[in-house]
Order: C-alpha cells, then structure tokens, then sequence
C-alpha cells in the first residue's frame, strides 16, 4: 500500500475490511471472553499508548495494535457480567448503522446537504414522541450527543421562555435570579447544565426524596414558594424516570401540577427509564410522561445502539427555533424556498454526523414488538437477580421495579471504605462489574441489567463472585 494514498486501492480496502470483520466477530461473538474490567495502571496504559507516529505501519498491524489496545484496557461494557452504568450491549443493526455513517459521511447541519438523514430523524422523533403520549401534530425534537446535551437543551427552552430577552440579552433581561427543581436522585448534568447557560450551579434546588428515592412533591411545593418570597424565579422544574442509583421514578403526574400552578417548564429526564413506555406491561410505570414540556431520552441506553445517540423531544414546536435560530451567510441556502428546518438553527450542535440511523435502523430491523419482548426480558432478569440476592440473605435497598438492584450487607451500609473495597474485590475477579452506590448516609452495592444477553447462568456467577469475596 502506498504511505499517501488515503483511500486504499479497492483490494487492499477489501483485505483490510476482511480482516477487521474476523477481528471483530471474535470479539463481538463472545465478549466473555476478555475480562469485563482492566487492572487500572495508568502508566502501563499510556505506554502502550506511546507511539511513534513518524512511520506508517500496515494496516493489519494498525488494526492489531488498537484492538488488542481495547480488549486490555477498557471496561467491556458488551460482557454480560457487566452489571454497570446503562452502557449496553449494542445490537448488531446499530453497528451496521455505525459503518454506513462512517463510509457516506453526511453532514447534518443543513438540511440541503442530507435530506435523508435529516428527515429520517425527523421520523424517529415524531415516532418516539407518539409512543411518549405527546399529540402527533405538536412534536417537535433533535437529537444530541447524549442526555446531557438533552438536559442542557431543554434548560435554554425554559430559561428561553420565561426569562425576557434570554436568547439575545442572556440573563441581563431578568430582574429575578432563575431557579431550577430536581431531585437529589437526579443526573448530575443538570448542575452542570446550570453553570453553562450563565445560571450558576448554586441556581440548582436539589429536593429532598421519600424512602422509595422519589422526590417529595410537599417538600418541592415549599421550596417553590420560599424562592418566590425571596425573589427568584421559578422557571423549571425535572421529574427523573429511572434515576441513575436507584431506578427510582418521580411522580410526573404530581409535579406536573406543582409545574403548571407555578408557570415552570417540565421535563422529564427520561433518557434510561423512558424505554418503559415501549413495552404495554410496564407502561403504566411512567404514566403522565407526556404532560412534560420536553423529555429527555438515551437510546444508547435501554434500545442497545452504539453510543451515542440522545434525543430531546418536546410537544412544543417552534420552542427550539426559539431558542437556538440563527443565520449565517456561508451556510448553504439551496432549500429556503421550502418548508424546512436546518438542523443547525435547531439545536445546540452545528456540524454533525448523522446519529439518528442507529436508531433508525434498530427499528427497521427489530420493530416495535423487537424491543418490547427485550425490555420486558429485561425486567424478568432483573427480578430473578433480586429474588437470588434475597434467599442467599442480601440487603435489598431499593424498590423499583426497573431492573436495577442496590444491595448489600448490614456490616457494609455504614461503612463506605469497606464497601468500596469488597466491591473492587469483586470487580477485579474480571468476572463482573457492578459499582457502589451511596445515599442517605447508606452504602449500597449497584448491579444494573443492562446487557439483553445477560442470562441466569451470567446472574448465578456474579451471586457465586459475591459469596466468594462476602
């Protein structure tokens, strides 16, 4: 192969596509066989890492040294003793997806240039937005890097909406400090977000929750009131469908109610627990999800497509145009005389890739009822990892019925250090991975189902991994 020549001639792709496809059948068909986590040494890493890039080397030889690169120092979140923070397995469809984008290259910041794309996602949205209960005619969304993106996105909505003159003046147009509502259950993207979009992290109310982890509504209500006398403003307020620890659900209806008695946006940061809306069994766990203004939503969550693929979904159109319209004179201009939106006067993101065909292709391949009969697998296997747990005499902490279990031992709740190092235990076996979660002053093992292929047989070595190390 000639050092310069970029493309490849077509027999060297073809040998370099064969030989990757063998490389990563093998790992794909069986992801057990490679630990699930690595020994962390961070100088170890960064001198494999250490390269010299002044040679070119073959292709095989490139495409060795970083796959033999990822199977050594990643956590394999594809293994099915992975039991960890809602990175699952991807599907085959999404890879597929994956490798169609990389090879056509679209660039979704102007309509004209990828109409396909654009519109295809277009579609996802609009169908997503129907399964969350939103009106067919008033759906309106994007999608994002990931749900933090969403969250901060649907942050400038509101502040958009009920701070005057935001969009064009910031925060200068409002007499009042803005103020936002979450649980202390909810992402951490929301402080974040807050400090980002000029509100500072202090404008974040964190209230607290009752013992099924949800947020208390009285204690919201109060909040509300007390930063009205003192002279904020109100202007949003998030119900979390799945919290990140404990899979707790807030309760939307009862928020929604304290949203519209204060003039605040709602969202629902649905990005992992949102999933539930697909399957007619569990359903009704996110009932009132599409009172929401906006909703968050991870499909590289619970829908398996590689990472990342977030969207922001909202039952109000024109509230992105609102808030993220802009003109440039160099943008191509060769569909302004139809009714279309350019993506990049629609969301945070100017130039993209075309992120929505995982999704898009998941649900050619798999359909509606495809990830249904998933999620509702899911649920079961969650529910035999906590009936397993509790007859070998495990705390159980949480009482969700997502597939999410906190666990743990009397002697280990109050003491974290001791948790933590029970849990590295176990995750250094290399046969699973689960991670220590802490609320309310109780230390708590964490183990998620997030891996459509994680079977009993997977549940009964991490039971056998905890023995062990008990």
């Amino acid at each position: 192969m000639e050092n310069y020549d970029f493309d490849f001639s077509a027999g060297d792709r073809r040998r370099a596509w064969n030989y990757l496809i063998d490389k990563l059948e093998r790992h794909y068909s069986d992801p057990s066989q490679v630990r699930v986590a690595p020994p962390l040494d961070p100088e170890v890493v960064r001198d494999y890492c250490a390269v010299d890039f002044n040679t070119p080397v073959p292709p095989n030889d490139a495409i060795d040294y970083v796959t033999a690169g990822l199977d050594q120092f990643i956590v394999h979140t594809s293994h099915p003793g992975y039991y960890g923070l809602f990175n699952p397995r991807p599907a085959f469809a999404g890879i597929i997806a994956d490798a169609i984008t990389a090879v056509y290259n679209p660039q979704l910041a102007a309509w004209s240039h990828s109409p396909f794309a654009v519109e295809a996602e277009n579609h996802v949205i609009r169908e997503f937005g129907r399964k969350f209960g939103y009106k067919p005619d008033s759906i309106d969304g994007t999608f994002t890097n990931a749900g933090a993106e969403a969250n901060h996105t649907a942050l400038l909505m509101a502040l958009t909406r009920f701070v005057p003159g935001f969009a064009e003046e910031g925060l200068s147009g409002s007499d009042s400090r803005p103020v936002i509502y979450v649980s202390q259950e909810s992402h951490h993207s929301f402080v974040k977000a807050a400090g980002l979009s000029g509100m500072g992290r202090r404008s974040v109310r964190n209230i607290p929750t009752l013992k099924s982890y949800a947020m208390d509504v009285a204690a919201l209500r109060k909040q509300v009131k007390d930063d009205i006398a003192a002279g904020f403003l109100p202007v949003m307020v998030v119900s979390t469908l799945g919290t990140t620890g404990m899979g707790a659900i807030d309760p939307v209806k009862e928020i929604d109610s304290v949203a519209r008695e204060y003039n605040m946006w709602h969202h629902a940061d649905a990005a992992w627990g949102g999933a539930v809306a697909l399957s007619s069994r569990y359903r009704h766990l996110v009932d009132g999800i599409d009172l929401a203004d906006s909703i968050t939503f991870d499909a590289h969550k619970w829908m398996s497509v590689p990472m990342a693929a977030g969207m922001i979904i909202t039952r109000h159109p024109g509230a992105l145009l609102e808030t993220f319209r802009i003109t440039a004179d160099y943008m191509p201009r060769e569909g302004k005389e139809f009714e279309i939106i350019d993506p990049f006067t629609h969301s945070i993101q100017w130039s993209r890739r075309f992120t929505g065909l995982k999704l898009f292709m998941a649900m050619l391949i798999y359909s509606w009822d495809g990830y249904e009969r998933v999620i509702n697998r899911q649920f079961e296997t969650g529910d035999l990892l906590r009936n397993k747990l509790k007859d070998e005499g495990w705390n159980i902490y949480n009482s969700t019925k997502l597939p999410i279990v906190n666990f743990g031992l009397s002697d280990l709740e109050d003491n974290q250090e001791k948790m933590t190092r029970f849990c590295r235990r176990v995750t250094d076996s290399g046969k699973v991975w689960i991670s220590v979660y802490s609320t309310g002053g109780i230390n708590t093992l964490r183990a998620c189902i997030t891996n459509y292929n994680t079977t009993e047989k997977d549940l009964n070595i991490l039971l056998q991994t905890l023995s062990k190390e008990r």
